[in-house]
């Protein structure tokens, strides 16, 4: 994917505006609402919509149409808005091969015959933050970067053991030993391949945003069917579950301000420029005051997860690093999530603080050893973004999930429906 693809795809006519007076931000892609729900008749049409900037009607499918098993809510909420959204679904196939080299070419790709082809299955769910660029590219992106990186490790995998060479060579006798004394296996080297797929990603996502002159950013959760594992990588406040007869696992991990509290405080207190001497690092209950001055008051600092207290100084009267509590909390006042890709550009508002140094685009990655599991097809994955998860518990979500899947099962997309919805 080039830049000037996405300069294409996003800006009219495929060049950047030059810069002149402010004016309001026109959104940059032309209005189309979303098939489905065209020709619906209820609520305001896109002319009232268009006279109306600050207007978001929700729309529903007209009377007697049902509502498409893969459509997600963001696509009702956003009809009026633009022809993309900021939430954003891949799903699909991965076919990986071996890279062999001989001596007549310097790098050759086989494919492998049917019955040698390693193949896996591939969900992803990204949700978009100011803007639905990021989102975009890495639904277009991270497969093909996730393949990338398993097809550079396929030898390894498929070995009983991994080996110390991946050319097989033994250069020292006592290599099995060394990689077998470190625990290392073969979903080691999936994880490993997830956890670089995302970095390239993020890579790619930061310079097609800035050489077509968007923004944004985005959260990105991952599942990955192979070897009889499922591998989830979650980099942001998405959440995955495993809905059983009986039971409700968790999959994944949400990372926010709150929840990466120590990392970020303490990359504040080995590097202090990034903060500019704007903010503090300190985390303390409420936001001080200058009455608080000269008092002790219970704080907490990057080596501590617990609390004790400080004479309050000057500087502690500064905006904390993280500020608010629950889905409120924030990281520099601006972001709500510590870790996702791109947001390569942004900063604190009317100020040079950079926001990217604090946040991960490395993935947490969970295994689930399927066959081990005895999973039977009533047994779902739920991914979703924080939308849901923001309204309903792992509990609840269940629920509806058991009660919803007896009376789906002659739906055709049931099983994909269960696999990815979002």
């Amino acid at each position: 994917m080039s830049a000037g693809w996405f300069r294409r795809r996003f800006l009219p006519g495929g060049l950047l505006s030059a810069p002149g007076p402010s004016r309001p931000r026109a959104s940059p892609v032309p209005y189309r609402r979303p098939r489905f729900l065209r020709g619906s008749g209820s609520g305001p049409g896109p002319a009232d919509a268009s006279r109306r900037p600050d207007a978001r009607p929700v729309r529903s499918p007209a009377r007697g149409r049902a509502l498409p098993w893969n459509a997600g809510y963001a696509e009702i909420i956003n009809a009026e808005k633009s022809e993309f959204n900021e939430d954003q679904a891949s799903c699909g196939k991965l076919c990986i091969r071996r890279c062999e080299f001989g001596a007549e070419e310097d790098q050759e790709w086989l494919t492998l015959c049917p019955e040698e082809f390693l193949t896996g299955h591939y969900w992803a769910l990204f949700d978009g933050h100011g803007g639905p660029a990021a989102a975009i590219l890495a639904a277009n992106t991270l497969h093909s970067c996730l393949r990338r990186q398993l097809e550079a490790v396929v030898e390894g995998m498929v070995a009983a053991q991994p080996p110390m060479h991946l050319s097989g060579h033994c250069i020292c006798p006592s290599d099995p030993q060394f990689v077998e004394e470190k625990g290392i296996r073969a979903e080691d080297l999936v994880i490993g391949a997830l956890e670089s797929a995302f970095q390239e990603c993020d890579e790619v996502i930061g310079r097609e945003l800035e050489a077509s002159g968007q923004v944004g950013g985005c959260t990105a959760l991952v599942a990955v069917s192979l070897q009889g594992k499922l591998y989830v990588a979650n980099a942001g406040d998405s959440r995955a579950i495993l809905v059983r007869r009986d039971e409700v696992r968790p999959l994944s991990s949400e990372f926010t301000p709150e929840t990466e509290r120590q990392r970020i405080q303490q990359l504040a207190f080995v590097y202090p420029e990034l903060l500019a001497g704007e903010f503090t690092r300190l985390e303390f209950p409420r936001r001080l005051k200058g009455d608080d001055l000269g008092q002790k008051v219970l704080f907490r600092d990057h080596h501590m997860s617990g609390w004790g207290y400080k004479c309050v100084e000057k500087s502690d009267l500064k905006y904390p690093l993280i500020h608010g509590q629950g889905r409120q909390a924030r990281l520099l006042g601006t972001l709500a999530v510590s870790r996702g890709l791109g947001d390569h550009q942004l900063r604190v508002l009317d100020t040079d603080i950079q926001l990217k140094p604090f946040l991960l685009s490395v993935p947490q990655v969970t295994v689930l050893d399927v066959d081990q599991l005895e999973l039977q097809e009533e047994d779902v994955v739920v991914m979703a973004t924080d939308g849901l998860w923001d309204v309903l518990s792992n509990e609840q979500v269940a629920r509806l999930v058991r009660s919803f899947l007896p009376g789906n099962r002659e739906d055709p997309h049931s099983h994909g429906q269960g696999s990815s919805g979002h």
